[in-house]
């Protein structure tokens, strides 16, 4: 895996290409019972409380449970409530499966991407990012 200053190199989750200001959390987000309808963050123990995930490209080092996430998540994809790409430094496995979801049912495609762990320490938030993220490679860059 090569890094620069802009652009690292990942894993695909999930294809799909998202362009937003990054969003990177200080902990683990549940979408059920975390995340509203709007996209805004709920969970008053979650340091990003009150912070909304719309167009964002959001960051974090993995969810946190409760499987009906995958479902609160597709849904935030198909009303346009959800983060435009995710970002993660582990494997979720129900962070995936609602980006698939989400893209088999109503054809969204939301690239969720996986940075190695030095890659991911060097992700800053607030600034424009763009995830491309194909079948086999996976591009975030900042700008």
């Amino acid at each position: 895996m090569t890094a620069s200053s802009a652009e690292l190199v990942g894993t695909v989750l999930h294809a799909g290409t998202g362009t937003g200001p990054l969003l990177k959390l200080d902990g683990p987000l549940s979408f059920w019972g975390g995340v509203d309808g709007a996209g805004q963050i709920i969970d008053r123990h979650h340091p990003q409380f009150g912070v909304s995930l719309r167009g964002r490209v959001l960051a974090m080092e993995s969810g946190r449970g409760s499987s009906s996430s995958a479902s609160v998540l597709a849904e935030l994809l198909r009303t346009g409530n959800g983060p435009a790409a995710i970002v993660m430094a582990r494997p979720d496995a129900i962070v995936t499966l609602g980006a698939l979801v989400a893209a088999e049912l109503y054809g969204c495609a939301t690239p969720v991407v996986v940075l190695s762990r030095e890659d991911y320490a060097r992700v800053r938030g607030g600034v424009r990012t763009t995830v491309d993220a194909s079948d086999d490679s996976a591009r975030i860059a900042w700008t």
